[in-house]
């Protein structure tokens, strides 16, 4: 497991920190010759952080900054994360789980919306002419930790010391030790359907109680075909940062999903169980209301590699 870091190590980017109020998405891809921009504006984003939330400091504005399997090279050069690969397209009976563009993924998070809006333009424009942005998503809090389905999202969230031992990895890869794995991917949902079903159908689909939040024995739900046990029986744990965003003149609701986790094993096993089932469980039945449309891995690096970079 994780151990403490060790008196005046750098501290690992912003993965186990609690979810915040408001949150921006950018996936991008690195243009031809655009890698000094980027090893540039990597090396120099924890400054960069700390200049544009210094005013409001009760804003916790914070950015958590991964790159893709096809740019390590490119862009850090060196020894590669163990279990650092491309996304795995996943294609199920009746859902599919796409590999979408993605070189670099930024996860900006603040209590106001105008910190993560001050940091994403101060991001694009200091990669602009080296990156084409993917994809940019704007997410929120919404009303008691829920989604935009009106189900409490993160209940089984590790917290403290436990949220670090999930997400952050340890002694099994040295070189790369306090860094993270994210899967991402963004979900549209068709509300309109969603609705149509009564309470104790959407219960018996996500396997919890829509008002109190409480565990319902649902074999094959949503929850039931998330939990992955271990070799000893115990459960698999990763850290989710799920947020809602939307455009409803638009017709668009949304979770932007990520999963931190010390080993992109664990994450990707659970999304074999989603669309592919397993031997006692068919495809989760939340697929049927809730459409991936975008998907990537990518590995946050330790601080003080980032720390290295000419950028510093």
């Amino acid at each position: 497991m994780t151990s403490p870091l060790p008196s005046g190590e750098t501290p690992p980017q912003p993965v186990p920190n609690p979810p915040a109020s408001v949150a921006v998405f950018l996936v991008v891809t690195i243009d031809p010759g655009g890698e000094s921009a980027v090893r540039e504006l990597l090396g120099s984003l924890a400054g960069l952080v700390r200049s544009v939330g210094f005013p409001c400091p009760d804003g916790g504005l914070g950015c958590a900054a991964g790159v893709g399997s096809r740019a390590w090279d490119r862009v850090l050069g060196g020894p590669r994360p163990a279990g650092l690969h491309p996304f795995r397209e996943l294609a199920g009976p009746r859902h599919h789980a796409p590999a979408t563009p993605g070189d670099l993924f930024f996860h900006l998070r603040a209590a106001r919306p105008d910190l993560c809006f001050a940091l994403a333009a101060e991001l694009v424009r200091r990669l602009r002419g080296g990156v084409t942005v993917r994809d940019e998503t704007q997410a929120f809090s919404y009303f008691d930790s829920r989604n935009l389905l009106g189900f409490v999202d993160g209940t089984e969230n590790p917290v403290g010391q436990a949220a670090a031992d999930a997400a952050l990895v340890g002694d099994e890869d040295p070189a790369f030790r306090g860094g993270s794995y994210a899967l991402v991917q963004k979900y549209l949902h068709d509300v309109d359907s969603w609705d149509a079903l009564a309470v104790e159908a959407q219960e018996k689909v996500m396997g919890r109680t829509k008002l109190t939040n409480l565990e319902l024995d649902a074999p094959g739900s949503h929850k039931d075909v998330n939990t992955v046990l271990g070799p000893d029986g115990t459960e698999q744990r990763i850290l989710r940062s799920a947020m809602p965003f939307g455009r409803p003149g638009h017709g668009e609701f949304g979770t932007y999903f990520v999963a931190y986790a010390r080993t992109p094993e664990v994450p990707e096993t659970m999304l074999r169980r989603m669309y592919l089932g397993g031997p006692d469980s068919g495809p989760d039945p939340l697929l049927d209301y809730s459409r991936a449309v975008t998907g990537g891995l990518f590995f946050v690096p330790p601080a003080d590699l980032l720390a290295a970079l000419p950028g510093n």
